[in-house]
């Protein structure tokens, strides 16, 4: 599972162009799903409670190192009774990708799964939606 995160770091590193033209089909603003996480997670430094949100795609990303293609990550919110709960940094990676980087199954077109990756030190939230799939890391709170 750790090899997940470092490929995915090693092909935003790399810019890969294919992510630029994919990922830029999604709006920000534009609701990925609904998830519900199981525990109590740490999103963005800060504790985010257990329960049910809904993840929305900001235009907030981070500014990219040297090479590193600008549209690899971009920042998500967990939304709760219309109010932002927390946020995190999501990798965007295109479906066309992620068979060479994820090693468990993907969840179906247009939704998501929530999972504890192996030793427990991360859960993942995994959203495929639109052409491309939203990895959004987090540790136990």
């Amino acid at each position: 599972m750790k090899r997940l995160i470092m490929v995915a770091a090693l092909a935003a590193a790399l810019g890969l162009p294919s992510v630029t033209g994919a990922q830029s089909g999604t709006a920000a603003g534009t609701s990925l799903g609904s998830i519900t996480l199981g525990q109590r997670v740490m999103a963005d430094g800060k504790p985010l409670a257990a329960g049910t949100y809904q993840v929305r795609l900001t235009a907030d990303a981070p500014k990219p190192g040297p090479g590193q293609n600008p549209d690899a990550e971009r920042y998500v919110e967990f939304v709760r009774g219309g109010k932002v709960m927390g946020r995190e940094l999501a990798s965007i990676i295109p479906a066309g990708e992620i068979d060479s980087v994820a090693e468990s199954r993907k969840p179906a077109a247009n939704s998501a799964k929530v999972e504890k990756l192996k030793g427990d030190d991360y859960i993942r939230v995994w959203i495929n939606r639109g052409g491309n799939n939203y990895i959004i890391n987090m540790p136990p709170a």
